[in-house]
């Protein structure tokens, strides 16, 4: 039965943005419409950032189990079942999907349509039999893998990050094309649950991230025995003799199963955006810094947002853009996106976080910069737990003022944290040098980084004399 519906806010898309956005405003009692045409959760939850960290979870268990002489216990060889590996995945997905459920939305006061979204005017769209007029809309329908123009790639069968965690046996060689973030964290993953793999980059390993630290990521990967062929491009793919066969220039490369992971695009197909006054491009839905459309009256966030939204499309930016949505459409207060304040990782071990700027980019903005660096191998609780690769590497003014940092270390991810929140304050590294730490953690490796700041004091000759003054009084 057709029905008219007249919110305030209609959400179109139940991935992580577009839950935070429709959770958050029916908290504050504001009538809300979320229609989702396939599973709740969306990518991060179903395809993503779940199941990839709960691979990855079963792979280093599997590495310990590998490497546990370092501690003096004997080394085992884990009889790795990938079908019990992909039961332990869709667990995790299955303890976590209540959480995003439509039942735990419609309690919440949320109406949840299953059905596909399509604008038929500025203000109208249509789902299923429903006509929904609201105040404001959210676009949150975030992206998809995309495959790239490689003659014969259409007659090969190939996986994805929404094929890949379904497999019920170990690869015997999986080639992966994109040396990006989701190449590299299931290239180890898959290379430690036994498999052997290859990574094709037409670039480098990374080529997003600071060279320097990038270095130590491909370090870890060759050492755990990943193959790269880094700066290579694939000119055919097929299937030979029942084998993937990519052949690049000078060399064929053979596998039993192929990834491509070689980047993502915005999902708008289908939602009627001409019709609703929304332009879009190859970076998505076009949104200005306020994540307001062309259409006055809907907004984009995550991973479909392009224009003034910010090159990063991961499930932390689209909460922070829930939370932008949220100030302004229901409280009418500007905001503005600020990707030089979002945080990355890559989930590799070590795992590669940065934030800010990198040391390319500082030293075309700034005259004189400094980098503040601290090795791994110098912490106390890396040399217990034998994890000491990587380092810390800051970006500052000569005045002390943090304009980036990235840190290549075990839990990088969690130790980015306080220079994510120093840059977001406009703190200065004097500031992180003087705040306690505890002992023993990985987080001292910030510490030590920032305190490199003062190293050039003890050297001032006025500082050394006035301690040669003090010392005569007593």
């Amino acid at each position: 039965m057709s029905e008219d519906l007249r919110p305030d806010l209609c959400v179109i898309g139940a991935g992580s943005g577009g839950l935070s956005v429709a959770a958050i405003a029916a908290s504050f009692g504001v009538p809300v419409v979320l229609v989702e045409r396939g599973r709740m959760g969306g990518d991060c939850l179903n395809v993503g950032c779940v199941p990839s960290k709960a691979l990855i979870a079963a792979a280093d268990c599997a590495h310990a189990m590998r490497t546990a002489d370092r501690f003096g216990i004997g080394p085992v060889e884990p009889a790795v079942s990938m079908a019990s590996v992909r039961d332990h995945v869709r667990g995790v997905i299955a303890a976590i999907a209540p959480n995003d459920s439509a039942e735990r939305f419609s309690a919440l006061g949320v109406r949840v349509i299953g059905a596909e979204a399509r604008f038929v005017d500025p203000g109208t769209i249509v789902a299923g039999p429903h006509r929904i007029r609201a105040r404001r809309f959210v676009l949150a329908t975030g992206s998809e893998p995309a495959a790239p123009p490689i003659p014969g790639l259409d007659g090969t069968p190939f996986l994805t990050n929404e094929t890949v965690f379904d497999l019920v046996e170990t690869p015997r060689h999986l080639l992966i094309i994109g040396g990006g973030p989701i190449g590299v964290e299931l290239a180890q993953a898959h290379c430690r649950l036994g498999a052997a793999v290859t990574i094709i980059e037409a670039q480098r390993v990374l080529s997003r991230d600071d060279p320097e630290m990038a270095a130590v990521i491909e370090r870890a990967l060759l050492a755990d025995g990943v193959a790269l062929r880094s700066g290579a491009s694939i000119r055919r793919a097929e299937v030979r003799d029942g084998r993937i066969a990519l052949h690049l220039e000078g060399e064929t490369v053979e596998g039993s199963h192929f990834l491509v992971a070689a980047g993502r695009r915005p999902v708008v197909k289908g939602l009627g955006l001409d019709e609703a006054g929304v332009r879009h491009d190859q970076s998505g839905i076009l949104v200005d810094k306020g994540l307001r459309t062309t259409n006055r009256r809907v907004y984009a966030i995550g991973d479909c947002a392009g224009g003034e939204a910010g090159p990063y499309k991961f499930t932390h930016v689209s909460n922070d853009h829930a939370g932008l949505v949220i100030r302004s459409a229901l409280f009418r207060l500007p905001v503005r996106v600020r990707p030089d304040l979002i945080p990355r990782v890559t989930y590799t071990d070590p795992e590669l976080a940065a934030v800010g700027l990198g040391e390319e980019e500082a030293r075309a903005r700034y005259r004189a910069i400094r980098i503040l660096r601290w090795p791994v191998a110098e912490n106390d609780r890396a040399q217990a737990e034998r994890r000491t690769e990587g380092h810390a590497k800051a970006i500052v003014t000569t005045g002390g003022r943090i304009l980036g940092c990235a840190i290549a270390a075990p839990g990088a991810g969690d130790l980015i944290v306080p220079w994510a929140l120093a840059l977001a304050k406009g703190l200065k590294a004097q500031d992180l040098a003087g705040l306690v730490f505890p002992y023993p953690t990985l987080s001292e490796v910030s510490k030590r980084a920032a305190v490199e700041f003062l190293r050039p004091s003890a050297q001032n000759p006025w500082l050394r004399r006035l301690i040669g003054v003090a010392r005569r009084f007593g």
